[in-house]
Formats: structure tokens, C-alpha cells, sequence
């Protein structure tokens, strides 16, 4: 049936037929699925068979957003309707027969309206206020127990949120003491609406003034206090807004002003200033509008305006200063006088020292800041008991040395009426570190005595005096250090000088004692020997010298020796002194050398002396063979021995050339050094550099060290041995080879020229070989080992004579003949060599 009942479409039909279907069936509960699901939203029913109502409220904001729930479940027939307020017409805005959600005409007039899917819910977006009222939503579950009916009362109310309120001022200038009222101003705003004023000061200061729900505050008595920046804010349960801030000026005084003085400085008589320094008088007083003001000196009017400067006082500007205060605007008026006293400090600060008392053992402390007007006070501190240490310009006080610890620091302090603060100077004593040191000088070539006694450092400084060991004062005293000069004298010798010191802190007396001697010198060689050639070193100590001198080195020739690397090198010290004697020689090194020091009270010297020994003379060397490396003369080989034994450190090889002319054998030239520093063990040598054309003369001498031994007898060098052999071989293969070319051509030309010579041609080819043949096994000519016995000879013979080179000599060869029987190649070979000599 109820299927049906959908198919129709007159509302009112269904309205009437909707009560009727209630008590059809009787709901199940433990069947009914809508029943199920009203009992989980909160939807108590008693009886099924009853139509369940709901009513709830709810709020929306305008031009906001708002959903209207009808049940959790979807039915399966819905209608919403909507009634405004203050009448009782529901009129219909939309509804769902099971053919899908329709909006009504009068839903456009609610906002933008539309159905939530799957649900009978309505959003409504963009809320207007025309849209609060009553919405119903009848809704119909169709069950398998029957038909089930809901109603949903939902009472919409439509917030309006408050605009940006204002401020109404009745007045904003009123007078200090009268009243006035403050209204907060609102457009719009859905009540109630309460209202927060807030009042900053002119300190930046934020204060709650009133609050409530009432937009008028009223002032009955006015003070300056109001004055400032007035904020109203405005709230709802919808928002809050604040309105601009508003200014609220009142107009009050003058009070009576105050004068600023400008350097600040207040005394028993009113304010004073530094004489020659700009002063300003500031009056001030509190007004609005802001007051006019005029300056008074003893009671002439001298300028109008706030600040009244004065640049570079003067003490005749002394008086009284009255500032009177005017409001305009009120007509009102107020005074106020002061006293100005021009007072001048002392110039600076003040200045403190330490200085000795009572002979140097205390001390007395003294502060000074003179000058000003009135005068400055002045005091030390720390004080002991029972002393007074303050006064006016001048304080003292009198300290006892050795009670006073050291680096104590003691304070003066100074005070002004010119002044705002007081000045203080500070002083320390202390006294010397260590102990005095003295000295002893020498001055003039010693010709003066110089000592000088210092103890440096310490405040306030050391008196120093000079005395002899018997008492006896020299000199004056001095503070910090003390130079006596006495001339010398070698009476001073073994006596002392003292130097005493006394400080304010010490209870004794320090001393720092000289004693002045003369020098002694010793040495701990006064015998050395060396062999020549070697470095030595002489040492001189300066054991007793007081006051200090240098040691001074004369040599052998008892000559001053001055620093000479080449010869003589010095060290010193402060006690001692080395001479190096460098390459010693015999001859001119050997004697006595001294060591002297002189001071101013004495001085002495000693002797050292020196023997430089020469080195054991050197065995003698013979030559034992000396020749020509080769023919062309230019290198030498030299063999030598020694016949005795000795100590040898080298060989010394020398050469000269030999003049040809007996005439000047008495000009002969000198020596030239061929090779030195030769190693002792060697016994031949090798030279170059030889003219060919020259006759040399070569000795050797042994060398032990410095010593040179006797040269040897000196020898030239000879020729090489000739070896003619190869010479015979190369001439004999050159021999045969002419011979063979002459043979040939000889046979040529006869056989060519025959016929002009027949007798020619038939004794050679005419006859038989074997008469032809020369027996040539005996060579004609000298034999070979003649040729170099000749060659020796003239070769030694132009070594007697000088002669410029050697001889050209001209082989000659013969053919062997061919019928001999084989030659074994170590056989010698028979050469026929003619040899001339030319000149």
C-alpha cells in the first residue's frame, strides 16, 4: 500500500494518509532496523507504534555555512518545511517521494540550500538572516514491520557578527576638573554585546578603563591622568572588533615649574657652577598647552624661553634666577626662584707623592690641589691610629719606613663643592729588587779610577754614599746611584770601597764592597815547541784583576799583534786570552812572545817562549831512468829510487830547458815545478807539455813536511829504443809492389818495340827461364839489423847536436822468385833497405 501511496502526487493526500499508517503494524524492536537506528542517535521510543518527534536548536553565522540533520538514515519519503518567526505557516522547501531530492521556490530566499547525498540532511551555504526560524522534516522509513514516521524540530537562529565599532568623545579637549562621556559606537552585531575601553598613557602604559555591557562611560572630574589614546572593543558569541584609537587631550596648569641646572651642582646655598663654563637653566612646568616662560635675575627680566644659557659664567653672576610660567589658553600662572653660586675648583687633580723622612729610615706622605675657591678638601687613606692625615690645598702625613710593607699604596682624595664627584690621586712605594750593585772603571788610558754604585728601581729612591774600608766618606751622597772618581794609583792596590745604600723600608744599611787589585798574569806553557808549518795556540790567564783590563800579545819582534786571520788569530775572554800563531816557521816565528795587562793600580806581564822546530831532512833520490814516451818528444817517463831510508811526505819534480848556445850557460833559466805533493809511495811519474825542438834537464827532490831534501843529479830525457821491424816489413811490401808495377811496364815497352830492339827482346824472351832467373837470396844491401843500428845512431847523434827532426829514409824491395820453396811465415824475411840521411 504504501508503494502506492508514493505513486501519487497530492501533497495533502499523503499528509492526511501519513497519520492514518501508524497504528497499521506494531514496530518489532528486535527487527525493526529504524528503530535500531533512532535508538543510536538518542531517539528514545516507547512505543512503536507511536510517531517520534525530536527538537533541536542550532546556530549559524551569516555568510556562513550550516547543515540541518533529519535522522542518520536515509527514508524513504521526506519533506522539509520551514516557518519564520512570529507566525505559525509551515511552508514546504523540500522533498523526496523516492524519486530523488526537489528544492521548493522558497528555498532561494534561505541561501544557497541543497540536499546532502544519501542523506536527508540540508547545507545551507552562504547564510543569510532571512534563513533563521523553524525547520520540520517528516520522514518516512518503510519497514517489514510497516510504515515508521519522525518528525525533526530544528531551530535555526542566524548570528550577525559585531562590525568595527567608533568613538564618540563630548568633548575631546576638556579642561582638568570638569566631566565629559566616551559612547562606543556599533553598526551591527547580534546581541548581547560587551563592550572592553582600554587607555594608554603618554608612558606607552595599557590599562583597562571600564567594561560591561553598557557602550557609555561617563568621566565626572576630569585630571590629566586621562590623557591619551582611548580604544573601545566590542565582542559577541561570534567574534570581537576593535575600534581605531581616539585621542582625549586635557588642558591643565601650569603647575609650579622646576629649573634644571646644567652642569648639576647643588650646595648648602643652592646650586653653584664652574666659573668660564657655559651654564644652562632649563624651567620647565606642566602645562597643555604647553606654558610660556620668562627669565628673571634679581628681578630684571633677562630673556624669555624655556632655556636661559649663560656661556662662560663669571663669578659676578651670582644672584637669583626666577622662571615664571604662563597657560594661555587658561590665563594662568606660576614662579619659582633659585640661587646660583659660581664656585671654581682647583685647575687639574690632585697630586700625591712619597717622600723620605728622618734621614731616609720614614716616610711622609704629601697631597697637594691648590688653587679654587673655597679651598679642597683633602685626606689620606689608609690613616693609622692616632695620625691625621686631611687638610685644605695641602695634606701630610708622616708614615714609618720599616713598619710599611712593601708595594703599599696609599690614597689622597680630593673633594669640591664645584664638583659632583670627588678626584683622588694614588701613590705606591716600593722598594729596589736585589741588592745595590757596584763597579770599577778605568778611564783615561788608566789614568783615572771610575766607581760607579747603582740600586736601581724603588720608590722613593735609595740614598747611595761612597766610603773606604776605614770608614773614610768620598764624594756626596746621591739617590739611585753614585759615580766617585778618584785618580789611580798603585797604592790602592789590596784595598776596598764600599758603597752603602739606605732605604725608607729596610731597617739597615746594604753595602756593596770593591776591592781593587792589580793584575797577575800566568800561563800554562811558558816553553812550547812546534814543528814548522803547524798552527799553535799560547794561552795567557788573568787570575787577580780588579778593575778590569784586557790582555794584551806582543810577538816575538815585541811588536803589538794585532788581529790578523792570515797570521794571528785572538780569543779572549773575561779571564783568559789564546794567541794562535798560524803556519809556523822557523826562521821568523821562533823567539819569545809576552802577555801583558795593566789597570789602574798595576800590571804585569810574562814571558812564553816559542821554538818551531824543523822537520828531519828527507833521504836523497836518484833518477833512475828517464826517456821519451814517444818519438814526437812531447811526454817524458821518469823512474827514480831512494838508496837510504827517511821520512818522506812527497816528491817535488822539477824541469828546465837547456840553452843550445854554450854562451849563456851562465843565464841558464830557473826551475819550473813540474808536479808537487806527489804520494810518497809512488816511484814513477809521467809529465807532458815538452817542446819536440827542446833539450829539458828534469830533477826530483824528497819532502818531508816543510824540509825539502838535496835535489838529484839532474838528467834530460833520452830517446825510445827503435823498432825497426815494422818499419822493414811495410818497406819490403812497398818495394815489391814498385818492382812488380817497373817489371810490368818493362815488359809492355818491349814487347810493343820489338822491332826497334830485337836484341832487347830476344835476350829476355829469347832465352830460357832458368837463365833468365837472378838468384836473389843474398841481398846487396845492408842488412836490417845494421839499418837500425844506423838509425839509433843518427838519432842519438841529433840529440847531441840538436837537430830539428828525424832523417827521411827510402826503401827499396826485390821479387822473390816463384819457383822457391814455401816460406813458413815466422822465417825472417831478407829486405834490402837503402837508407839516406839528409841534413
Amino acid at each position: 500500500m504504501l508503494r502506492r501511496l508514493i505513486g501519487q502526487t497530492d501533497f495533502c493526500l499523503i499528509l492526511t494518509l501519513l497519520p492514518l499508517l501508524q497504528g497499521s503494524k506494531v514496530l518489532d524492536p528486535g527487527e525493526d532496523t529504524v528503530y535500531k537506528e533512532a535508538k543510536n542517535n538518542g531517539l528514545e521510543i516507547l512505543d512503536p507504534g507511536e510517531v517520534v518527534y525530536r527538537e533541536t536548536r542550532t546556530n549559524g553565522v551569516v555568510e556562513k555555512g550550516v547543515i540541518l540533520e533529519c535522522g542518520s538514515v536515509l527514508p524513504d519519503v521526506y519533506i522539509w518545511g520551514f516557518t519564520k518567526p512570529g507566525t505559525a505557516t509551515i511552508r514546504a522547501v523540500a522533498y523526496n517521494f523516492g524519486k530523488g531530492p526537489k528544492l521548493q521556490k522558497l528555498a532561494k530566499t534561505l541561501g544557497e540550500l541543497s540536499i546532502i547525498q544519501r542523506s536527508a540532511s540540508i547545507s545551507i551555504a552562504k547564510l543569510p538572516l532571512a534563513a533563521q526560524g523553524l525547520y520540520t522534516c517528516q520522514a518516512l522509513y518503510d519497514t517489514a514491520q510497516g510504515a515508521k514516521l519522525y518528525y525533526y524540530y530544528i531551530h535555526l537562529r542566524v548570528l550577525v557578527p559585531v562590525t568595527r565599532p567608533y568613538i564618540v568623545l563630548s568633548d575631546s579637549s576638556p579642561s582638568e576638573g570638569r566631566s565629559m562621556w566616551m559612547r562606543c559606537g556599533l553598526e551591527n552585531g547580534t546581541g548581547p554585546v560587551n563592550y572592553i575601553w582600554e587607555h594608554t598613557t603618554l608612558y606607552n602604559t595599557t590599562r583597562i578603563m571600564a567594561q560591561g555591557n553598557n557602550s557609555l562611560v561617563n568621566v565626572t572630574l576630569v585630571s590629566r591622568n586621562h590623557t591619551g589614546w582611548y580604544r573601545c572593543l566590542a565582542r559577541n558569541e561570534v567574534n570581537q572588533a576593535q575600534s581605531e584609537r581616539t585621542w582625549l587631550d586635557i588642558i591643565f596648569g601650569p603647575d609650579v615649574p622646576s629649573i634644571d641646572v646644567t652642569p648639576y651642582s647643588v650646595t648648602e646655598r643652592g646650586y653653584s657652577a664652574l666659573e668660564r663654563e657655559t651654564v644652562s637653566l632649563l624651567c620647565q612646568a606642566s602645562s597643555n598647552p604647553p606654558s610660556q616662560y620668562i627669565w628673571f635675575y634679581n628681578n630684571s627680566q633677562v630673556y624669555m624661553g624655556p632655556t636661559f644659557t649663560i656661556t662662560r659664567i663669571l663669578r659676578m653672576h651670582t644672584g637669583h634666577y626666577a622662571c615664571l610660567a604662563q597657560n594661555s589658553y587658561l590665563n594662568t600662572r606660576s614662579k619659582k626662584t633659585i640661587t646660583l653660586t659660581v664656585y671654581y675648583p682647583p685647575d687639574g687633580s690632585p697630586s700625591c707623592t712619597v717622600r723620605p723622612t728622618n734621614n731616609y729610615t720614614d716616610l711622609t706622605l704629601w697631597c697637594s690641589w691648590e688653587g679654587g675657591y673655597p679651598h679642597a678638601s683633602l685626606h689620606w687613606s689608609p690613616v693609622l691610629p692616632g695620625a691625621n692625615g686631611q687638610g685644605y690645598a695641602n695634606a701630610t702625613l708622616t708614615q714609618r719606613g720599616p713598619g710599611t710593607a712593601n708595594n703599599s699604596v696609599f690614597e689622597c682624595h680630593g673633594s669640591h663643592v664645584a664638583l659632583n664627584e670627588s678626584t683622588s690621586c694614588s701613590t705606591r712605594t716600593w722598594h729596589p729588587a736585589g741588592e745595590p750593585q757596584c763597579y770599577a772603571y778605568a778611564t783615561r788610558n788608566n789614568e783615572y779610577l771610575m766607581f760607579s754604585c747603582s740600586w736601581e728601581g724603588g720608590f722613593p729612591r735609595a740614598l747611595l754614599w761612597w766610603a773606604s774600608s776605614t770608614g773614610a766618606i768620598h764624594g756626596k751622597s746621591e739617590e739611585n746611584s753614585n759615580i766617585l772618581i778618584l785618580r789611580s794609583s798603585a797604592t790602592y792596590s789590596g784595598k776596598s770601597f764600599v758603597c752603602h745604600a739606605q732605604h725608607p723600608l729596610f731597617s739597615e744599611r746594604k753595602q756593596c764592597v770593591l776591592k781593587l787589585e792589580a793584575p797577575v798574569l800566568v800561563t800554562q806553557r811558558s816553553m812550547v815547541s812546534v814543528y814548522e808549518g803547524s798552527d799553535v795556540q799560547l794561552t795567557c790567564i788573568l787570575k787577580a784583576n780588579y778593575p778590569a783590563t784586557e790582555i794584551t800579545w806582543y810577538n816575538n819582534l815585541k811588536q803589538h799583534v794585532v788581529e790578523t786571520p792570515s797570521k794571528y788569530v785572538l780569543q779572549r775572554a773575561a779571564a783568559w786570552s789564546n794567541l794562535t800563531v798560524r803556519e809556523t816557521d822557523g826562521l821568523r816565528d821562533s823567539g819569545q812572545y809576552w802577555c801583558s795587562a795593566t789597570n789602574a793600580v798595576g800590571g804585569a806581564e810574562i814571558p812564553i817562549h816559542l821554538l818551531v822546530k824543523r822537520y828531519p831532512m828527507p833521504p836523497n833520490v836518484t833518477i833512475n831512468k828517464i826517456v821519451y814516451s814517444t818519438h814526437q818528444q812531447t811526454e817524458v817517463d821518469i823512474d827514480w829510487l831512494i838508496r837510504t831510508g827517511g821520512d818522506i811526505t812527497g816528491f817535488i819534480i822539477e824541469r828546465r830547458r837547456v840553452p843550445t848556445t854554450e854562451g849563456k850557460r851562465d843565464a841558464d833559466p830557473p826551475w819550473q815545478k813540474v808536479a808537487v805533493n806527489l804520494d810518497p809511495s809512488i816511484r814513477t811519474y809521467k809529465m807532458g807539455g815538452f817542446d819536440p825542438a827542446g833539450l829539458y834537464a828534469v830533477r826530483i827532490m824528497a819532502v818531508n813536511h816543510r824540509t825539502v831534501g838535496h835535489p838529484s843529479e839532474a838528467k834530460s830525457p833520452a830517446m825510445p829504443p827503435f823498432n825497426a821491424y815494422p818499419a822493414v816489413i811495410g818497406a819490403a811490401i812497398g818495394g815489391m809492389i814498385i818492382a812488380a808495377l817497373i817489371t810490368v811496364l818493362l815488359f809492355m815497352y818491349i814487347v810493343r818495340n820489338r822491332n826497334n830492339n830485337p836484341r832487347l827482346h830476344d835476350m829476355i824472351f829469347g832465352i830460357r827461364n832458368s837463365q833468365s832467373r837472378e838468384n836473389i837470396n843474398y841481398p846487396e844491401d845492408e842488412s836490417v839489423g845494421g839499418a837500425e843500428g844506423d838509425v839509433s845512431r843518427e838519432e842519438h847523434g841529433r840529440e847531441e847536436h840538436g837537430s830539428p827532426g828525424p832523417a827521411m829514409t827510402s826503401p827499396r824491395a826485390t821479387v822473390s822468385p816463384p819457383d822457391l820453396p814455401p816460406r813458413d811465415d815466422n822465417e825472417p824475411v831478407a829486405v834490402t833497405i837503402t837508407v839516406m840521411a839528409t841534413s
